[in-house]
């Protein structure tokens, strides 16, 4: 079994002794960057599990750029500075990026967690492969992944996330969620209020991308009886149905624009007013948010307030997609076929080329499409479930000369039809099929939420004047 890799940057020529000289050192595998060369993208080229980095300005760009890296969910890092204020540094340590040491140093404190950060590196790499001996040993497959609160793997990068989300719970801290779709940012957001101080009340999700502009105030903060034309009773907002627990805001980025500045009032004052009431309710709650967009994106195409940002953001947490989570997904579909098995009471498996397929898949819908995939193929299957009862996306490229006409985008349109017609065809047929939601309908057409809503908007208008 190879040893745990170690990366080190450090220009210090006394620090780089001293740390060479320490015991846990010689354990690893050493990297030592070259100087004058960019530290990151030797960081990234060494595939490491540990990193030693001395800080020596808080202008380090290439600090900055490691804020926003993959890189800082796979790698455990230690910094090394002389204690001046960085933003940035202390941006990564709320990050859960790992230890910050500040000069002078103790080196034996040092010492003994570098030695410890081995131990636990050996102990995951021997479950994983206990794992795996497990998975080709069972043919009668069962779920074999550790779990942590709602979530379910034994990759490293999910272990990096089991510590984060542990050590944020604690806190009161908001917490912002950011990763594609499909990657398990509910289940991020419940297992961070199962482990916070506020599990015991409700835990209240709400899909801001499918919430309809003129209901989304009372959606959030209530209204009352005679408030609005249909209001024939008292109506309780999530941020009330949430008192004393964790409310979650799903696709956040996705909430109408102007809608935004609302809910940046409360998260700053803490009060708020259900519609048509005078009376002023305090909340008390904490905020999880969610997106799958880069945020840096939302804000530069004013979809997404940058403030509102700041105020969600105390603590950024990135859910990992399924190609980064080393091996999981053979895993994760084992596990969902093994708890199919049970509820059907059924002895259905994954054949070993079943299982290589799934291992060399990219996953491009993550952990949702590995479940759909699993759920397709248990019913297709009789007993051995086979390569051939996988659908997946890029086993299904080739063109089909025969039924080329039944795949034609264009079939069933009328010629001479106007464009905008054919586009309010379109956006009707695409909203209807995904049951109202706004979120997945803009996506699917490839154009913004707020787009979609100014198109639905004119929709109305027109048929409004008729």
């Amino acid at each position: 079994m190879s040893s745990p890799k170690l990366f080190i940057h450090v220009q210090d020529p006394t620090l780089a002794t001293n740390l060479l000289a320490l015991s846990s050192i010689r354990q690893y595998e050493l990297n030592i960057s070259h100087q004058g060369e960019n530290w990151l993208d030797q960081l990234i080229e060494t595939k490491c599990d540990l990193a030693l980095i001395e800080v020596c300005s808080r202008h380090d760009d290439t600090l900055k750029a490691l804020l926003n890296h993959p890189a800082l969910s796979r790698i455990e890092f230690v910094f090394f500075s002389q204690g001046e204020p960085d933003p940035i540094l202390d941006n990564l340590m709320k990050q859960g990026a790992g230890f910050h040491y500040r000069a002078p140093y103790r080196f034996e404190l040092i010492d003994s967690a570098l030695k410890e950060a081995f131990d636990e590196r050996i102990h995951l790499h021997q479950n994983t492969q206990r794992h795996h001996q497990k998975a080709q040993n069972l043919k009668q497959q069962t779920s074999y992944l550790d779990q942590f609160g709602l979530l379910v793997g034994s990759s490293s990068v999910m272990h990096f996330l089991y510590r984060t989300i542990r050590k944020v719970a604690v806190t009161n801290a908001n917490a912002f969620i950011i990763g594609e779709s499909g990657t398990g940012k509910e289940l991020i957001a419940n297992t961070l209020h199962v482990f916070s101080r506020r599990s015991d009340a409700p835990f209240v999700a709400i899909n801001c991308g499918a919430l309809s502009p003129e209901l989304i105030d009372s959606e959030l903060f209530g209204h009352v009886k005679g408030a609005f034309t249909g209001a024939h009773k008292d109506h309780q907002g999530v941020f009330e149905q949430a008192e004393g627990g964790t409310l979650f805001l799903d696709e956040v980025t996705e909430m109408p624009y102007e809608h935004q500045v609302k809910l940046l009032r409360v998260l700053e004052s803490g009060e708020y007013k259900p519609v048509g009431s005078q009376q002023v309710k305090v909340a008390n709650v904490r905020i999880v948010a969610a997106t799958n967009r880069t945020p840096s994106d939302a804000i530069r195409e004013e979809i997404f307030r940058e403030d509102l940002y700041f105020r969600l953001a105390q603590f950024p947490i990135f859910a990992p997609t399924l190609k980064e989570r080393e091996g999981d997904a053979c895993g994760l579909a084992q596990h969902f076929l093994a708890y199919r098995n049970t509820q059907d009471e059924q002895c259905k498996y994954l054949t070993d080329e079943s299982l290589e397929k799934i291992r060399r898949y990219d996953w491009p819908g993550n952990v949702r499409e590995l479940k759909h995939t699993i759920e397709r193929a248990y019913i297709l299957a009789d007993n051995a479930i086979h390569p051939e009862h996988l659908s997946l996306t890029e086993f299904s490229k080739e063109p089909n000369h025969q039924n080329s006409h039944e795949e034609d985008p264009s079939a069933g349109i009328p010629i001479g039809m106007r464009l905008d017609d054919i586009e309010k065809i379109a956006i009707l047929k695409t909203l209807n099929q995904n049951g109202g939601n706004r979120t997945d309908t803009a996506h699917q057409l490839g154009i913004s939420v707020k787009t979609l809503y100014n198109k639905l908007d004119k929709y109305e208008n027109v048929q409004a004047a008729f």
